[in-house]
């Protein structure tokens, strides 16, 4: 793979539509088949890691469950520490949370704050950003552990979705860098 069309290309051709999941109507898209090829995978651990290094981050925060599977090797391949960002109640020990609001209710998601420090620039990582609820609330819950946002990158973004206008005023100039947009 030699640019960002080759990878792109690779990217889309390993992402499956799957219709009518979890509901009728949404066509969801199915990552699976991508992380199942060494090719593909590399290519976008390889990406990300272009992405953190470029923001200048000293760790990379996952969002559970997926975010987990792309930012740890993500962070492994940088040289960097990996911290994991939960959904509430799955962290042994004190933590720190941030609720938000979802489309009908609410969630929370929770970090061990002392896994995070002042001198931290924080690169998140996601498979998806989708209306942006979850990365929004994730950008709040690193600066209240004390933490700079050195970026969020994504493999895919669901444009049509609107999540980019609701996260950029949080990034506060910190990049958004996508590496698919459907």
């Amino acid at each position: 793979m030699t640019g960002l069309t080759d990878i792109s290309e690779l990217l889309l051709s390993r992402i499956r539509d799957v219709a009518d999941y979890p509901e009728p109507g949404v066509v969801f898209k199915d990552i699976t088949p991508l992380l199942a090829d060494p090719a593909a995978f590399t290519a976008l651990t390889d990406a990300l890691a272009e992405v953190a290094g470029r923001t200048g981050a000293t760790k990379v925060v996952g969002l559970e469950a997926r975010g987990f599977i792309l930012g740890a090797p993500v962070a492994l391949r940088s040289g960097l520490g990996f911290v994991p960002v939960r959904k509430a109640g799955k962290l042994p020990g004190a933590t720190l949370g941030q609720a938000y609001d979802l489309e009908y209710g609410s969630a929370e998601i929770e970090v061990h704050a002392e896994d995070l420090s002042a001198d931290d620039r924080v690169l998140i990582v996601d498979d998806v950003l989708a209306t942006g609820g979850t990365a929004e609330a994730s950008v709040q819950l690193i600066r209240r552990a004390g933490a700079q946002v050195s970026g969020l990158a994504v493999l895919m973004e669901l444009g049509f979705l609107g999540g980019r206008s609701r996260l950029e005023p949080a990034l506060a100039g910190a990049p958004l860098e996508a590496l698919l947009t459907v």
